[in-house]
């Protein structure tokens, strides 16, 4: 029996990514994400805020959310069924889709690393 989910997870960074950065305030709304993200969630998927914010910035920026629509499983942490799979809620957030202003060219970095490929990091 396989233990295949029928759902896909995405971990979402806030600020510069949801939002345009101008930390500590919350900028514009990036609308196209938003909508994006909330006919994930319809469509059965999972969604992480997962953000530096902490302590009243935190609850500002789900706040925030909720304002536009979106919700979210999980704010700064796993979903409960990942947290019981894998028997504690490390403190790398599991995802399928990490959606963060920092991402890199995942190319350029040989990501995913496969073994026999030359990696080139200029």
């Amino acid at each position: 029996m396989t233990d295949k989910r029928k759902y896909s997870i995405y971990a979402i960074d806030f600020d510069g990514t949801l939002c345009e950065s101008v930390w500590p305030g919350i900028g514009d709304p990036n609308i196209a994400l938003i909508e994006h993200l909330k006919k994930k969630r319809e469509k059965g998927n999972k969604l992480i805020l997962w953000t530096c914010r902490v302590g009243e910035r935190l609850q500002e920026a789900v706040n925030w959310c909720k304002g536009y629509g979106l919700e979210f499983d999980a704010v700064n942490e796993n979903l409960p069924e990942m947290i019981e799979k894998y028997g504690g809620d490390s403190r790398k957030v599991y995802a399928d889709v990490y959606i963060d202003d920092q991402a890199v060219n995942k190319q350029k970095y040989s990501v995913p690393y496969k073994t026999g490929k030359e990696n080139d990091y200029e």
